[in-house]
């Protein structure tokens, strides 16, 4: 296992894998802990500065990143990163809570003149949140190898070539929408203004447009919508009917956008950060992946990115996972009888432990993903695999207290 190594000024140098020197080291007092994982430690007595060309990959992504820093002959350290997906959900659901409580408690207020502009650049905040973790990652590998070059891949997608493969020329001015006021009506227009449920037996002339998923997870993109009558879309919210097997949504483009809207935000600011950074793209990365034979991983994908496609690794890889800071939901939407509302956050700290604390439990380094004011918690790996449901606090050790970005050591 490599070892992280920082001089006496904070500044990375090579890391090493003479671990018993680092061990007499400690003992000493010749140098000090820094990071528990990866394993990095900080030299107390100046020493030389020798250094070789390290070059950081980067596979950015809508759902995951790929790291991997080589030299020529071997790879240094490599890491793949779950982001966040709950964001727009998350403010959905704040949006209709606000939205209910000015309802029920405060009085009608006129609408104030919005004379409010976005800065230039703004980005939606579910984009945003995936920049900022790409840009945090990549500074995080540079507090513990002294990198010296960044390649990064970006994607671009041609959405309407992948809806109709033989569009060309003039076509692109054309969308799905030609001619249509509005989604509405294009969706009617498309289903022929025709019930896709009864296909017109129930007789009822008035027309909806159903999402076939939620509104708030799906979107009113016209592949998440149909043509129903009304009377079949009453009885569909009523449970009384369910909709035919293939009335499904279609293919989402949300990944794919995306990557479109966040790839150059994300290079751009590379560049401001650092002095050497190029841009590389998916179609060279899986040849390179091909032609030496390798397995399609996130980081696999981003050791190729890196130019060194055959360094040898070593053989551990850090799963890393972006988690909430705090949940701000005070109370449940559900409410009791006599109209008291129950709380929706559970105790700050439960016996010594927080949620996302990393604990020891049974030789195995784990997670607490629930814990109950009992003492009794939930513990998960990373990759949601469960060791116990419900295990006593008295049966854990703390190792290290909870962090937005929690990490794993992984065989490769």
């Amino acid at each position: 296992m490599l070892v992280y190594v920082l001089n006496v000024n904070g500044q990375p140098l090579m890391p090493t894998e003479r671990c018993g020197k680092i061990r007499r080291m400690l003992k000493s007092g010749k140098a000090e802990v820094v990071k528990r994982c990866p394993f990095t430690i900080k030299l107390l007595y100046k020493t030389t500065d020798i250094r070789q060309p390290v070059v950081l990959g980067v596979d950015a992504g809508s759902k995951h990143i790929g790291l991997s820093a080589t030299t020529k002959d071997k790879v240094l350290f490599e890491s793949e990163v779950e982001l966040r997906t709950d964001i727009v959900d998350l403010l959905s659901a704040r949006r209709e809570l606000r939205k209910s409580r000015r309802n029920r408690k405060t009085r009608y207020r006129k609408p104030r003149f919005d004379n409010r502009k976005r800065k230039d650049g703004w980005l939606a905040p579910s984009v945003q949140n995936k920049v900022d973790v790409h840009l945090t990652v990549v500074r995080k590998v540079h507090e513990i190898l002294p990198i010296t070059k960044i390649i990064a891949e970006v994607a671009a997608f041609d959405i309407q070539k992948i809806k109709t493969p033989d569009i060309e020329g003039t076509d692109y001015q054309k969308g799905e929408q030609l001619n249509a006021w509005n989604v509405r009506e294009y969706v009617l227009f498309r289903d022929n203004h025709t019930c896709q449920c009864c296909k017109g037996k129930s007789k009822d002339k008035i027309l909806n447009v159903h999402h076939i998923e939620s509104r708030k997870t799906g979107g009113d993109a016209p592949n998440n919508l149909i043509t129903l009558c009304k009377t079949c879309h009453d009885n569909y919210h009523k449970g009384k009917i369910k909709l035919p097997e293939h009335i499904k949504r279609g293919m989402s483009f949300r990944d794919a956008t995306f990557m479109g809207i966040m790839r150059w935000a994300f290079y751009n600011k590379l560049k401001d950060s650092y002095p050497d950074v190029s841009l590389t793209y998916g179609y060279i990365t899986k040849n390179i992946r091909i032609e030496n034979g390798l397995p399609k991983e996130h980081c696999i994908d981003a050791r190729c990115i890196s130019g060194h496609p055959m360094s040898v690794s070593d053989s551990v890889i850090y799963y890393q996972k972006k988690v909430r800071c705090h949940n701000r939901q005070i109370h449940k939407c559900t409410v009791n009888k006599g109209g008291i509302r129950k709380r929706n956050q559970s105790p700050y700290e439960v016996k010594g432990f927080r949620l996302f604390d990393k604990v020891l439990y049974r030789h195995r380094e784990c997670f607490i993903f629930g814990r109950r004011a009992s003492g009794s918690f939930d513990v998960r790996m990373l990759d949601g695999t469960k060791i116990s449901a419900s295990i006593s606090y008295k049966k854990l050790k703390l190792i290290e207290p909870r962090k937005i970005y929690l990490i794993e050591r992984r065989p490769a």
